[in-house]
C-alpha cells in the first residue's frame, strides 16, 4: 500500500458515521422549531487554528450571510455549541474541545456520546453528565429520549 492509500484510509476512518449523522439530524430538527434561534452545522469558529462544531446555535438577529462574500472562521461565538462523538474519535479530545469553546465565549457546550446515551454539559461552571432525558441550556431544549428511544 502507498503512503497516500495510507493517508485516504486514515482520513477515511475519521469521517462521521450514521449514528453521528443521525442524532445531529434528530437535533436539528427540534431546534429548527425555534424561529428566534439559527441553527448550523458545521461552522468554523475563529478559535485557535479554527474549530469545528457538528451544530451552532445563533440568535437569528446575528446571522446575516452574504453570499456575495463568505465568511471562513466566524468570530462571533454560539449560545450553544453541539458534538456527536463518531466511532472513530475520542471522547476525552472532545471534552478539550468544548472547554476550549467554552473559554472562547460560548454559554455551552453539549457533547453527545450515542453508545450510553450520555449528555456532557460544559459551560464555564464545569461539567455534568446527563442521560437520556431533556437538556437545557440558555433556554434551548432538546429531548434526548425522542433521539435514543427511536
Amino acid at each position: 500500500m502507498s503512503d497516500t492509500e495510507v493517508s485516504v484510509e486514515k482520513k477515511g476512518s475519521d469521517m462521521p458515521s450514521l449514528n453521528h449523522s443521525f442524532i445531529c439530524s434528530r437535533i436539528l430538527r427540534q431546534l429548527f422549531e425555534y424561529d428566534e434561534l439559527e441553527a448550523l452545522t458545521e461552522l468554523t469558529l475563529d478559535i485557535d487554528n479554527g474549530l469545528t462544531p457538528d451544530i451552532c446555535v445563533y440568535p437569528s438577529e446575528l446571522i446575516k450571510p452574504n453570499f456575495l462574500r463568505d465568511i471562513t472562521k466566524l468570530q462571533q461565538m454560539p449560545i450553544l455549541s453541539v458534538e456527536v462523538i463518531s466511532a472513530s474519535q475520542n471522547i476525552q479530545d472532545l471534552l478539550e474541545k468544548a472547554e476550549r469553546i467554552v473559554k472562547a465565549g460560548t454559554k455551552t457546550v453539549w457533547t453527545i456520546e450515542p453508545y450510553t446515551k450520555a449528555i456532557f454539559v460544559t459551560t464555564d461552571q464545569g461539567e455534568s453528565i446527563l442521560y437520556n432525558q431533556d437538556v437545557e441550556s440558555e433556554g434551548i431544549k432538546v429531548d434526548f429520549k425522542k433521539i435514543f428511544n427511536r
